[in-house]
């Protein structure tokens, strides 16, 4: 293999990690309603992807181009992933279900976050659910702190999408 067949093989590696981690960051841009972002992400990821597949097929002479291709794919598949947890776009609904309802208070008390409180009846006794919003980016924090207060906890965590806006408020809804 030349020089500048495997030089092209990694330009089309590097150009497919960066077109298809767009991808992946625009679908989930696209499922919270991110409308002008997701278009821009869409705009440099068709650019990108027109460029590498003109340069695979104009020269499909060579067969590492179409495996350079597919690596590529699969790189930025797991890379686009990576990176989209690490930004941790949007917000999610936390609910903390505990029979220590009151070391649970304690625990979220003064967190910065809305925290809604309900009272019921389990079979094991009491129990209090604690609804608390919260950035995504920090939904492992709140749950390590919940933790702290009741290990044994039980957690449900949703995605949240803000759908409609009413004065002075918005109402959020779980993503499909």
């Amino acid at each position: 293999m030349s020089a500048s067949v495997l030089l092209t093989c990694v330009l089309i590696v590097l150009a497919r990690v960066t077109d298809v981690s767009l991808d992946t960051l625009r679908t989930v841009s696209v499922v919270q309603g991110r409308r002008a972002f997701s278009a821009a992400l869409g705009f440099f990821e068709a650019l990108i992807y027109i460029a590498v597949v003109a340069q695979v097929l104009r020269n499909f002479d060579h067969a590492a181009y179409a495996f350079a291709y597919a690596a590529g794919f699969a790189l930025g598949t797991y890379l686009g992933i990576v990176v989209e947890q690490h930004l941790g776009f949007g917000t999610q609904l936390a609910c903390f279900i505990t029979y220590k309802g009151d070391a649970m208070s304690v625990a979220l008390d003064g967190i910065c976050y809305p925290v809604a409180r309900v009272e019921g009846k389990a079979s094991r006794g009491d129990v209090s659910l604690f609804y608390v919003e919260v950035p995504r980016r920090r939904t492992q924090q709140l749950m390590l702190m919940a933790r702290s207060a009741d290990a044994s906890c039980f957690c449900v965590v949703n995605d949240l999408r803000l759908a409609c806006y009413l004065p002075g408020k918005a109402i959020a809804v779980r993503a499909a």
